[in-house]
């Protein structure tokens, strides 16, 4: 197990671990202070592609952390990553919100669905009866199938909604077919990071509040995985889990403190200083 010290880069998902709907969690700008101060560089990594980098920057800064687009990664993204690097300019049926379709607009994808290339599920909060049919359609027939992320439901202030894995659920039921997923747990999206950040997966850590989506991805990338016990896991759902997180805090902001010690440690300040 790596020591918390030697870790460079944090992946941060942000539903449940840095903030919960509109309310930000405890600790999180404390721990953002302290990886600026220590050096250290970020990404926050979210499965949600019903919005775009653009949202999740304006919606840090209005809670006060100044972030950029640059500064983060959504599924959709990554997976628009993914399908230009499987075939540039292809021909897609998106079941996705309209920031999703401004996303692969932007990244020169046709957005049909007459004959395309791939059918596309995000986390579509404009779904409608007719997407699903047509999506079931184009599978049947042989399109490949490509899904952000697995997630079944969202965390929000009021509770649990469905998510892209619930919507996964119901074409596979349908279709018998099952989908290529992008997102957390899955590598493509780490690769994805690892080729947007000059991070190395030895120094890496990825920060998140589910064990099926972000720890797996710790597990399956080869990279450190830190559970906060602040959104979806609880601590009772750790017995008899497959997935073992290599460090367990109950939010950013105890995680903050151990890595603010763990640092101390490895650098005592000099006498006298």
């Amino acid at each position: 197990m790596r020591r918390l010290s030697d870790i460079r880069c944090f992946l941060l998902d942000m539903d449940g671990t840095f903030y919960l709907g509109e309310r930000l969690l405890p600790g999180a700008l404390d721990f953002m202070h302290h990886l600026k101060h220590s050096g250290r560089d970020y990404l926050f990594l979210t499965n949600n592609s019903s919005r775009t980098a653009v949202f999740y920057a304006a919606k840090l800064t209005a809670m006060g952390w100044p972030a950029e687009p640059a500064d983060i990664l959504t599924s959709g993204e990554a997976a628009a990553l993914y399908l230009a690097r499987r075939k540039k300019g292809a021909r897609i049926f998106l079941l996705g919100t309209p920031d999703l379709e401004g996303e692969f607009a932007a990244h020169g994808f046709v957005l049909t669905a007459h004959a395309p290339d791939f059918v596309v599920l995000g986390y579509d909060k404009t779904l409608t009866y007719d997407k699903l049919v047509t999506a079931c359609t184009l599978i049947r027939e042989g399109v490949p199938f490509i899904a952000t992320h697995p997630d079944l439901n969202c965390p929000t202030e009021n509770g649990f909604i469905p998510d892209c894995g619930a919507m996964i659920e119901f074409i596979a039921a349908a279709t018998g077919v099952r989908p290529h997923i992008i997102g957390k747990p899955h590598r493509d999206i780490v690769d994805a990071v690892l080729a947007k950040k000059s991070c190395r997966p030895e120094t890496t850590a990825i920060v998140g509040d589910r064990l099926y989506t972000d720890i797996a991805t710790g597990k399956n990338a080869g990279i450190t995985s830190i559970l906060v016990l602040s959104g979806e896991t609880k601590a009772a759902d750790l017995a008899g889990s497959p997935v073992v997180p290599d460090h367990i805090f109950t939010d950013l902001g105890t995680l903050m403190l151990a890595l603010a010690a763990g640092d101390r440690e490895k650098n005592p300040p000099r006498a006298g200083g």
